[in-house]
């Protein structure tokens, strides 16, 4: 071997070296902690507990979830925001305290500079339900009964700027109809009350509770927002079947890190988090609640991520939605 070749043989062989010492230098802490945004028993919390034991068995590293609910999301995202770039903390929230709750209120971090997304996890759709307080049989026959009577119709949500209640704009503004939003302060009540035929129509995400209700016959739905139909509801259209593409809008769930975390570490993440979605149980645990698994690159949910801020910056001002 000539003197050229050895040399650059040994400058091949340094590099490796020096690759391999950095990923092992990147190595998944022992522990990781998982910031769940949102309140322990709800779907959210549920799947999170379940993706983080997942991945305790894929990586060999503990996973420990920790609950930091309030404003929305907002509270456990700006802990991921505020945490060590180490590897060591993650969080688990819908995209909405980054694309939706910064266009109402101060957010304590910056949603496109302080967090990095690493993987979409899951959509969880938004369910349109008709109560007993109302005959209505299928989407059109609300939107007609809106027009015959102008603000007759009550239409729920879980409170002023959440997603159901941008849904309601979206079909107000497409329909050009007088529908009376009724918000509220998150999912429990609201639903009880819909039981109760407080209101004509309740726009919620699926979960086991919604499920139930639905199941019994104590609401009726009329139209999912989600990119397809559900499989546990195959005759009930989307909005974007009906022609309302804009009020089609479904909350998508994803794992983040803070900001300057190491992209070798991000794509360790990303590898098995998209490995934990794709295993049968899992997947099986996400399509009992009709909640449908996602995954994908991160650089597709900052994308995504990037969009959607824009999109619902674009429908709060044209519709002056405010915080309360």
């Amino acid at each position: 071997m000539s003197l050229n070749k050895r040399r650059r043989a040994l400058a091949a062989a340094l590099g490796l070296s020096f690759v391999a010492s950095a990923v092992h230098a990147q190595a998944v802490p022992k522990t990781v902690r998982l910031i769940v945004a949102y309140p322990t028993g709800g779907v959210s919390d549920v799947i999170a507990r379940a993706l983080a034991d997942k991945l305790s068995a894929q990586i060999g590293v503990t996973f420990i979830v920790e609950n930091k609910a309030g404003a929305s999301g907002t509270i456990g995202m700006d802990a991921v925001a505020k945490a060590a770039p180490d590897g060591a903390t993650l969080g688990f929230s819908s995209i909405s305290p980054l694309v939706l709750n910064p266009h109402l209120t101060k957010s304590p971090f910056d949603p496109m500079k302080d967090i990095a997304p690493v993987v979409s996890v899951m959509y969880s759709p938004v369910l349109l339900l008709a109560t007993p307080a109302t005959g209505t049989r299928d989407f059109r026959s609300l939107i007609e009964d809106a027009r015959a009577r102008p603000g007759a119709v009550r239409w729920a949500t879980s409170g002023p700027a959440s997603l159901g209640h941008i849904v309601l704009e979206q079909v107000r503004s497409a329909a050009k109809v007088d529908i009376t939003h009724i918000p509220y302060k998150g999912g429990g009540q609201q639903l009880t009350d819909a039981v109760g035929g407080q209101f004509e129509i309740l726009s919620t995400n699926a979960g086991p509770s919604v499920a139930t209700q639905i199941q019994t016959g104590k609401l009726r739905p009329l139209a999912v927002a989600a990119p397809k139909r559900l499989d546990s509801l195959p005759k009930v259209p989307t909005l974007a079947e009906l022609g309302y593409e804009a009020a089609n809008q479904s909350s998508l769930f994803g794992v983040f890190a803070p900001a300057g975390t190491s992209p070798i570490l991000i794509e360790k993440y990303n590898v098995e988090i998209n490995k934990a979605l794709a295993s049968p149980d899992l997947r099986a645990r996400l399509q009992a609640t009709d909640n449908v698994p996602t995954g994908g690159r991160a650089e597709e949910f900052s994308t995504e991520i990037a969009s959607e801020f824009e999109s619902n910056g674009q429908i709060i001002r044209a519709a002056n939605i405010k915080a309360d």
